[in-house]
C-alpha cells in the first residue's frame, strides 16, 4: 500500500533525491535519469488518452500500460536485488505482442516510412512512442553501469512497437498515415 502524507519535503532543494531503497543520489544520476525519463513517458500516453475519439479498446490497452509504466519505475528506482521489492515480468510484455498482433492484423503492410501525423491521435501516439525510446535509451544507459532487470528493457523496446501500431490503427487502420516521400523537396 501507498500513504502518501506530504507532497512538499524539502529533501531536494540541495539536488538530491531518495531512490525507493532510501540512497541519497543526486537529481541528475544516471538512475534517476532513466525512470523519469519513463514517467515522461507515461504522461504523454495520459496525453495520447484524451485523443482517442471514444475508443475503448484503445482506452482500456493505455490505461493498462500507464499502470505499467509505474511499476517499470517502481523497479527502476530500486537498485539491486531489493528483496521483495516490485520487479517487473514478462507477462505485460507478452501482452503487448499479443494487442500489437491484433492491431498490424487490421492494418495494410508498410510501403514507405511513415512521418508523425493525420489524426490527432495517431500525432500523439507518435509523440508517446519517441518518448518512450527515450526512456529505453536512458534504462539502456543505465544497464552499462548498474544492474537492470531486463524485463523492464523487453517492455520499453515493445512499448514503441506497440505505439506505433497503435498510430496506424489511429490512422483509420492505415487510411491516413503520412507516408515520407524520400527527397520529395530537393
Amino acid at each position: 500500500m501507498v500513504r502518501i502524507d506530504r507532497v512538499v519535503t524539502r529533501g531536494g532543494d540541495a539536488g538530491e533525491t531518495s531512490l525507493g531503497d532510501g540512497t541519497r543520489v543526486a537529481k541528475d544520476a544516471i538512475r534517476v535519469e532513466a525512470y523519469g525519463a519513463v514517467d515522461e513517458a507515461n504522461a504523454a500516453i495520459g496525453l495520447l488518452r484524451l485523443h482517442l475519439d471514444g475508443d475503448a479498446a484503445a482506452e482500456a490497452m493505455l490505461a493498462r500500460i500507464q499502470n505499467d509504466l509505474f511499476d517499470v519505475g517502481a523497479d527502476l528506482c530500486v537498485p539491486g536485488a531489493a528483496g521483495d521489492r516490485l520487479r517487473l515480468t514478462d507477462a505485460p510484455s507478452l501482452r503487448l505482442d499479443q494487442e500489437v498482433a491484433e492491431m498490424n492484423a487490421a492494418v495494410p503492410p508498410l510501403t514507405s516510412f511513415i512521418l508523425p501525423g493525420g489524426t490527432p491521435g495517431a500525432t500523439h501516439a507518435h509523440l508517446a512512442r519517441v518518448t518512450v525510446r527515450r526512456a529505453e535509451r536512458r534504462v539502456v544507459a543505465l544497464s552499462h553501469g548498474e544492474t537492470v532487470n531486463p524485463a523492464v528493457i523487453r517492455y520499453l523496446n515493445r512499448l514503441s512497437d506497440h505505439l506505433f501500431v497503435l498510430g496506424r490503427r489511429l490512422n483509420g487502420n492505415g487510411a491516413k498515415d503520412v507516408l515520407w516521400v524520400p527527397g520529395a523537396n530537393r
